[in-house]
């Protein structure tokens, strides 16, 4: 009688092996921190847009019932030269202070990671202390330094009396001495945890074949650390976007004409002027290009995941 054949019985397929399991546990523990952030951020934002659409002054923080006007707010302000006037030097700030900030960043990260364990330590706890020091403490001191009648810079340049905060363009100067000396350690700590992870047995072969310095940064350590390059680039355009009490505190000390940035000028329309709709519908805006910022980071982010 003729024998049937062995019958393998696989008790799991490899399409079964390879499914992953559903965790709950870790969105239970996210969700708190979830709730929280719709709180705290939800309600102001769903606020501020929903005021955007209204007029809402000064009568109605003391109980008068606001008008809803649609997007008249809204044409107001991007029908004025003055708003894309703004706009356009926040853009130009923003931009220029992100770039230094990221090239001092990045050359002092080099830096660090070439010299030996001593001087490094003094690097780090420089920066540490500019990095720690508070944002109003720090303006203050740099106001003193480039004050027109006993500034250190005008003692040392010989400039005598020369006014660095009387235009908008010193002024801006000098913020963005005081925005990329705050930024320029967080940067650095940033660049340097990556260049950490650089291989070395790499570094010493490329050099062996004759690749330059600048070759082998441009085309072993940036590849390598671009993730961090690109996450500190996004954080730097939106911090110095946003950028307040820097401008803020330099114009206390002297406003000159035609100085404000987006921050500011926002204040100035909300808190100064009264008009809250006005600096909601702005503050929207800011918002929307600071989501286009982040939007461009996810896709390319994306884009080298795939």
């Amino acid at each position: 009688m003729p024998t049937s054949p062995a019958v393998e019985i696989i008790p799991t397929t490899q399409r079964s092996l390879n499914k992953k399991k559903f965790h709950v546990a870790p969105y239970v523990l996210i969700l708190p921190a979830i709730i929280m952030l719709l709180v705290a951020m939800g309600y102001p934002l769903v606020w501020q847009i929903w005021a955007s659409f209204q007029h809402f002054g000064l009568a109605q923080q003391f109980g008068a019932p606001p008008d809803f006007v649609g997007f008249e707010n809204y044409v107001a302000v991007f029908t004025s030269t003055q708003t894309w006037a703004v706009v356009a030097r926040s853009l130009a700030f923003c931009l220029v202070n992100a770039i230094l900030t990221v090239l001092i960043g990045v050359g002092i990260a080099l830096l660090m990671n070439a010299v030996n364990k001593a001087i490094r330590l003094i690097l780090q706890i420089a920066m540490l202390l500019a990095w720690a020091m508070p944002v109003v403490a720090a303006v203050t001191v740099w106001i003193w330094v480039f004050d027109w009648r006993r500034g250190i810079i005008n003692y040392l340049f010989g400039l005598g009396t020369h006014n660095w905060l009387g235009t908008s363009l010193s002024l801006y100067f000098v913020a963005t001495v005081i925005v990329v000396w705050m930024s320029v350690p967080f940067v650095a700590f940033s660049v340097y945890a990556g260049l950490t992870q650089v291989s070395e047995e790499v570094m010493e072969a490329a050099q062996l074949d004759g690749a330059s310095g600048i070759a082998r940064f441009f085309e072993i350590i940036v590849p390598m650390i671009r993730p961090v390059l690109m996450i500190v680039i996004l954080l730097q355009v939106i911090w110095d976007l946003r950028v307040f009490t820097q401008i803020r505190m330099l114009q206390d000390a002297q406003t000159p004409l035609n100085s404000d940035l987006l921050g500011t000028f926002i204040y100035r329309l909300g808190v100064g002027s009264g008009d809250f709709s006005m600096a909601s519908a702005l503050s929207i805006f800011v918002l929307i290009i600071t989501v286009l910022f982040s939007i461009a980071y996810v896709i390319q982010l994306v884009k080298e995941d795939s």
